[in-house]
């Protein structure tokens, strides 16, 4: 497969190389049929400081989840376990990039998906028929069609379930027999319709906090599941970082030849991080926005002010820009919100327009577009 021709090469062959250099130097324990070890995974997911050598050359394998490392190795002896790895917390806080991450070091794939909505069904989630077939020939495997969980169980590979409680709870309740017994009936195969699922097969979820209450998972379902809660960013310069380097693959992603403006990316960190903790760098308090002020939403903000800049400007970051971008990701939930910028706009970035002048002298500038 050639991954110039995706829109968005999934884990396994963005990290290619560095997946088989790892499998080719990996001399840790594995659990059965887990294609890294433990140590592997986890070197996968935090980087390494020193490149991986093997036959084919050396690689350096980068940091991909900045956060909580203690928690990535927790998550890793989870899934090594019986239990299935529950990931809570705020939206945008790369739940779903670490289960992708999981899924590719740990099964060699991270497509195995249930995404979870309100019309999600029971049969979405373990198997249904092709009709054609089982009229033809009545019910067989042949006519089965597996869906996610049936091929982590029959293949030993881990299935990702995406924000399991926007799914009905008769549909949650479904994965209580298969994460207690491990295995799934068939009813329409008599006995051959009993599938025992492989040494590596578990469940990741993940589910928004803010979510919670639309589906409340069940006492017996939670039970089945470790949970692990993902906190956003508290750093400055850390959130400056993760914009960066998702911004960089994305636009080596889209083929966006331009670089990372990093004063930029700083500013916008200072913004959402000043934002969502409610005070300043200088101690001003601030009334915080009711939406989510997220990371992954400060990288949308600044890579689609870069795709402006690209394709319409002369290749710099437009502060204009960012502020109309910030506009529209702050607008969405609730109008007051823009009212809670300006007042933000009036104070913090005021004074530090005035203090630093330059950049922030334009980000202040621009504050014409918070209408």
């Amino acid at each position: 497969m050639d991954e110039h021709k995706l829109l968005r090469p999934p884990v396994e062959i963005r990290y290619r190389e560095e997946l088989e250099a790892l499998k080719a130097t990996d001399t840790g324990k594995k659990p059965e049929n887990w294609q890294l070890s433990p140590r592997a995974v986890r070197t996968f997911i935090l980087g390494s400081r020193t490149p991986v050598s093997h036959e084919g050359g050396s690689v350096v394998i980068g940091k991909k989840y900045f956060g909580n490392d203690a928690l990535v190795e927790r998550c890793i002896i989870t899934l090594a376990g019986n239990r299935g790895l529950m990931l809570v917390g705020e939206p945008g806080t790369a739940k779903t990039m670490l289960s992708e991450l999981l899924s590719a070091a740990i099964s060699g794939v991270s497509t195995n998906t249930i995404q979870g909505t309100a019309g999600t069904t029971e049969d979405m989630i373990k198997y249904s028929w092709n009709y054609a077939l089982l009229l033809a020939k009545g019910p067989s495997r042949e006519a089965l069609v597996p869906s996610p969980l049936y091929v982590g169980m029959e293949q030993g590979i881990l299935t990702r379930f995406e924000e399991i409680t926007r799914t009905p709870a008769e549909v949650q309740d479904s994965l209580i027999s298969v994460l207690s017994d491990k295995v799934l009936n068939v009813p329409e195969l008599g006995d051959e319709g009993i599938l025992f699922a492989r040494p590596g097969f578990n469940v990741i979820g993940t589910a928004n906090t803010r979510d919670k209450g639309v589906n409340e998972m069940s006492s017996a379902l939670k039970r089945r599941f470790n949970f692990e809660t993902v906190l956003p960013v508290r750093e400055v310069a850390l959130e400056k970082q993760i914009i960066i380097n998702e911004v960089q693959n994305l636009a080596a992603e889209n083929r966006i030849d331009m670089p990372v403006d990093e004063d930029v990316a700083e500013l916008l960190a200072s913004t959402y991080h000043e934002l969502r903790e409610g005070v300043s760098a200088m101690g001003h308090r601030i009334d915080s926005p009711g939406c989510v002020m997220s990371t992954a939403e400060a990288v949308s903000v600044y890579y689609q002010t870069m795709i402006g800049a690209y394709y319409y400007g002369d290749g710099n970051m437009d502060v204009d820009g960012l502020v109309q971008n910030l506009v529209g990701a702050l607008s969405k939930e609730n109008q007051e919100d823009l009212t809670r910028v300006k007042d933000y706009f009036n104070t913090v970035i005021k004074d530090r327009a005035g203090k630093e002048g330059g950049l922030w002298k334009r980000y202040y500038d621009a504050r014409k577009w918070l209408k």
